[in-house]
């Protein structure tokens, strides 16, 4: 992911800018009422790099965790991110860490180095998935579109906060299979896209969404160069920005999948194109939208690209 702003390094610690905190309880605005609670022993302390993240904390520990998600705001990138003093404090405080990992959220280890805290479990989503770069490629490290691995995400949860709370162990794991329940008519929704649209077409501005339009069955046009451009902040060559302006100057594609996160010229001129000519424009975010949970906000993606696939 790249902002609209100059990347510049993942972490700068000490400055300034001051994040709101994403603190689970009965007002918060990660907080869910669906997931079990037990009142028989103290809450958790758990920091999530993304609010993603956070809500899936939320999700398998219910009223027994209180979760501080670090990155919430739609406009901010976890690339260029800047430490608070009060997610520091967060971390210095945690039992448990959830981060992304794969180079997204670099800034949870130097927080965690500079708070002096080396006793939390850290659970980073990019070594629980699995997942390794193909040959010649770059890893896609936006996990949290892959249904399957966020169930393997939800588990490894389920057991670092059972080890601080052992008491809570039987809660947390409910939850957890709750919330793969959840994840499993997710996972049939795209099936069923798979069914009626597989080898169909379409094109990225980001590699953001690539899990699920493959679980899709869907073939992502887009050229490499552009795509991987767009998502490191480096300038895109006229000739691959030509490529990709003829993906739907010529029909070549279905549907654009547009991370509205993050704009420029190139993907401005990009959007601009596939609405001049008629294609579909379905935006994604790399963050919760407000008043969202995971599993709303992924089944609501499946469901934009399927209503734009049935129109095309």
């Amino acid at each position: 992911m790249h902002a609209t702003s100059v990347r510049g390094p993942a972490v700068l610690i000490g400055a300034a800018l001051t994040l709101t905190c994403a603190c689970a309880g009965p007002s918060g605005a990660d907080s869910r009422d669906t997931p079990l609670r037990d009142a028989s022993s103290s809450v958790v302390p758990v920091v999530a790099s993304t609010n993603v993240y956070g809500d899936i904390v939320q999700q398998v520990g219910g009223g027994k965790v209180k979760v501080v998600s670090i990155i919430r705001d739609p406009a901010q990138d976890p690339h260029s991110y800047e430490a608070s003093t009060q997610n520091r404090l967060a971390l210095s405080k945690a039992k448990v860490v959830v981060e992304n990992g794969g180079g997204y959220d670099d800034f949870v280890g130097e927080m965690l180095h500079s708070a002096k805290n080396s006793s939390p479990a850290v659970i980073d989503a990019v070594k629980v998935s699995g997942k390794a770069p193909k040959a010649g490629a770059e890893l896609n490290e936006h996990v949290w579109y892959n249904a399957p691995v966020m169930g393997k995400l939800a588990d490894r949860i389920a057991d670092a906060l059972a080890k601080t709370a052992p008491a809570d162990a039987a809660v947390f794991q409910r939850n957890a299979e709750a919330f793969k329940d959840k994840l499993t008519v997710l996972e049939s929704k795209e099936r069923q896209v798979k069914a009626a649209h597989a080898g169909t077409a379409v094109a990225v501005t980001e590699p953001v969404p690539l899990y699920m339009t493959e679980a899709m069955g869907l073939r992502n046009k887009t050229p490499a160069d552009f795509s991987q451009a767009v998502e490191e902040g480096d300038d895109v060559s006229t000739q691959s920005l030509q490529r990709t302006l003829a993906l739907f100057t010529d029909k070549q594609v279905k549907a654009l999948i547009y991370n509205k996160q993050t704009s420029g010229p190139p993907t401005e001129k990009v959007k601009a194109a596939a609405e001049d000519n008629g294609i579909p424009v379905i935006p994604v975010t790399e963050t919760l939208p407000p008043g969202e949970d995971y599993i709303g906000w992924m089944t609501a993606n499946v469901g934009a690209i399927k209503s734009a696939l049935d129109r095309s």
